[in-house]
């Protein structure tokens, strides 16, 4: 139980991270080129664009995600309570 909890205690953490770095290097890029990046379609445009932020743009990802963690949370603590055999 220890080991499941852990698991997704760490991974939904370590998904989310790469996915919101892998978004801050192409958002970096366009900026460094000159240009605004359209959050919504997520590309670089040469026009300003309003900000979305993440949790409007990927609501499924980030509370799926921290779900995923409190579960893995409440499993490693389960797991340090239940003695064992």
């Amino acid at each position: 139980m220890i080991r499941m909890g852990l698991l997704l205690l760490v991974v939904p953490i370590m998904v989310l991270l790469g996915v919101y770095f892998w978004e801050l290097g192409n958002i970096r890029e366009c900026l460094f080129d000159g240009g605004h990046w359209d959050y919504v379609e997520g590309v670089c445009r040469d026009t300003p664009q309003p900000f979305v932020s993440w949790l409007q743009r990927y609501p499924l990802l980030v509370n799926g995600g921290m779900l995923l963690t409190i579960i893995g949370l409440i499993l490693c603590l389960a797991g340090f309570y239940v003695k064992r055999r």
